[in-house]
């Protein structure tokens, strides 16, 4: 960053989405980039290679994350399984993936942690039976 000079490697190419309004000027989008990366708090390389250069950038790890985090999608999660144990109480637990769009066994994970919570019974046997929540 800094003091290098940009260099057109095609110049037609640039000249074309310049007058498309595709790029502002030449030279400023890694300065761009990394402005934005240093405001965003994210770490970003730049190296220089025979055939022009790489860009990487580094995402945070989940870990890094925050557990808060990991529990408000866990509750919007469980959330979203109620609501559809609501509008069908004889919903099945490989509908309830389907719908919702998370694994089998993120249901099945889910399903425990709210029968543990004692937000959620099963009624009956497996075929035949029914959720019941507890409100």
């Amino acid at each position: 960053m800094g003091n290098e000079r940009s260099i057109l490697r095609n110049p037609l190419i640039a000249n074309t989405l310049y007058l498309t309004s595709d790029i502002e000027r030449w030279g400023s989008g890694l300065k761009r980039i990394h402005d934005a990366c240093v405001e965003a708090n994210v770490k970003v390389t730049f190296e220089n290679l025979k055939t022009g250069f790489l860009v990487t950038f580094y995402r945070p790890r989940v870990s890094d994350i925050g557990e808060k985090t990991r529990e408000k999608v866990r509750e919007k999660t469980r959330e979203k399984i109620l609501r559809l144990i609501r509008e069908n109480p004889h919903i099945t637990t490989l509908e309830l993936a389907k719908k919702s769009e998370i694994t089998p066994k993120g249901i099945e994970w889910n399903i425990r942690k709210l029968k543990t919570k004692g937000v959620l019974k099963r009624i009956g046997p497996d075929k035949g039976g029914y959720w019941k929540i507890v409100e």
